[in-house]
């Protein structure tokens, strides 16, 4: 792997981190728990804590569980980032965002035992989830190395 394409890897984790713990700072200090600031009419700042993973799932497994599965994720991650060529770009982008997004939460985890959730889009009788930077970048990522893969298999498609 070439010093530059790890360079930017690392950038863009240590980016993602320090962008992410930033403003769970910001939100954490700033705003009441369950407090809600509309920014549009479908998109609000709500300050609230997450327990589990996505949707709160897996929260039965607590803060062990939870901090050794996102460590065990991280290293499987870190894996694929390492073993991908420097010229898949877009695919490790993907893998620098997850890796970014995953240690920001595991931060959370491991400091407050929950993770800081504060972005909700919503609709007057509907609401998705509240989530936060680091499982956007998270997702963001997959969706990177997805389209990375669409790429690539349609030039092996129309090579072969």
């Amino acid at each position: 792997m070439s010093q530059r394409a790890t360079l930017w890897s690392v950038l863009i984790i240590v980016f993602a981190v320090t962008s992410d713990q930033y403003i769970k700072f910001l939100v954490e200090s700033g705003m009441d728990y369950n407090q809600q600031i509309d920014l549009l009419p479908f998109l609000a700042l709500y300050r609230t804590h997450n327990e589990g993973i996505a949707f709160s799932m897996l929260s039965w497994l607590h803060d062990g569980g939870l901090i050794a599965m996102t460590v065990a994720v991280i290293g499987f991650v870190s894996y694929l980032w390492w073993t991908t060529a420097p010229e898949r770009v877009i695919s490790r982008l993907g893998f620098a965002l997850i890796i970014g997004g995953a240690l920001g939460n595991l931060i959370d985890r491991s400091l407050l035992g929950y993770v800081v959730d504060y972005i909700l889009f919503h609709l007057p009788n509907w609401s998705f989830a509240v989530f936060n930077m680091a499982d956007v970048y998270i997702t963001t990522g997959a969706g990177l190395i997805i389209l990375d893969e669409i790429i690539q298999w349609k030039r092996a498609r129309s090579a072969g």
